[in-house]
């Protein structure tokens, strides 16, 4: 059996993936949801019009998990450590994040944040271009799964690899995070140029400057640039910044047509983890001596500290430079 630590869309859709194969039990903290998985098959909150497997079944007790070897962990990035201080993990259960973001007040990754609640488990990160609703219709997927060593990571990757899931093993875990953390910030940007009618050419190149900052901050933080090119970051980069699955990217195209941050997230029951990651990310890249005007072109956005078109002059504005990174 494999735990899910989270019911969202993304938990859900993995629930389902990973059921191909053996049961699932997976955490809802929203009674309505257990019950809905329980009795209908399906998450009619989060993941609507998908038929879940049988073998998946939902509890709102955090304690029901003790004694599963292997969770894969999939509550909002903000909330991973408050999650997982509850949880029972005196057995030292194997904990694939499957989280994307960067921990505000600390700048850690969501392994270090797991690190600090869990010391005794084996960690590891499930990332890379993978939008829930198609996992969960069991659409060809590849993802990246790294852990510390390719070793422990292939092991993994061979437990939870389905017909149409295909995990690549890595043992680049900054890679892997910063990667899938990065994105959705670009993709919100990628969202304000749809909506505020910039154009093709402008969202190309967002896609390839921002590459270039996620590239800048991941070698900062000790990422490797192959992985920063794979599936956890160029691949996932590609997807979110090209399609309206993305919740980031019509985040931003709410922006981009004039709603504010609050207006644009009103109401909103599945997270744009790009929101809450943008000023997190750009205080860390400060730190870091990272220069990332995309991304703090996004921040200043979401927090209102800009318009627009403010933040489209500054970026026009900015000095020629070569392409490099």
């Amino acid at each position: 059996m494999i735990a899910v630590v989270g019911a969202g869309a993304w938990g859900t859709a993995l629930a389902n993936a990973m059921a191909a194969q053996e049961d699932v039990l997976i955490w809802a903290r929203e009674p309505e949801v257990a019950a809905s998985i329980n009795e209908t098959g399906a998450n009619p909150l989060f993941l609507p019009d998908i038929p879940l497997s049988p073998r998946v079944r939902a509890t709102t007790d955090l304690s029901d998990l003790a004694g599963i070897d292997l969770w894969l962990v999939v509550p909002p990035a903000q909330f991973l450590g408050r999650v997982l201080s509850a949880a029972p993990l005196e057995h030292r259960p194997t904990l694939i994040l499957c989280a994307k973001g960067i921990e505000a007040g600390t700048h850690r990754l969501m392994a270090g944040v797991a690190a600090a609640v869990a010391p005794q488990s084996s960690l590891a990160v499930l990332s890379g271009p993978s939008f829930a609703a198609e996992v969960a219709k069991g659409l060809p997927t590849a993802v990246t799964l790294a852990a510390q060593t390719e070793a422990a990571a292939a092991a993994l990757a061979d437990r939870i690899a389905r017909p149409t899931f295909r995990p690549y093993a890595s043992d680049d875990v900054i890679g892997a995070e910063i990667g899938g953390a990065v994105k959705n910030v670009l993709a919100i940007a990628c969202g304000v140029v749809i909506g505020a009618g910039l154009g093709e050419n402008a969202r190309a190149a967002i896609i390839a400057r921002g590459f270039a900052e996620m590239t800048r901050f991941g070698l900062a933080r000790g990422a490797r640039a192959e992985t920063l090119a794979g599936l956890s970051g160029l691949g996932d980069l590609v997807l979110t910044c090209g399609s309206t699955q993305s919740r980031n990217m019509r985040l931003g195209m709410a922006l981009g047509e004039g709603q504010t941050a609050e207006q644009a997230l009103a109401g909103k029951l599945s997270v744009a983890e790009g929101a809450a990651t943008a000023p997190v990310l750009v205080e860390a890249a400060a730190a870091a001596h990272v220069d990332m005007p995309i991304s703090a072109a996004v921040a200043d956005l979401l927090a209102g500290r800009a318009t627009v078109p403010e933040v489209v002059r500054r970026l026009l504005s900015r000095p020629l430079k070569s392409e490099g990174l």
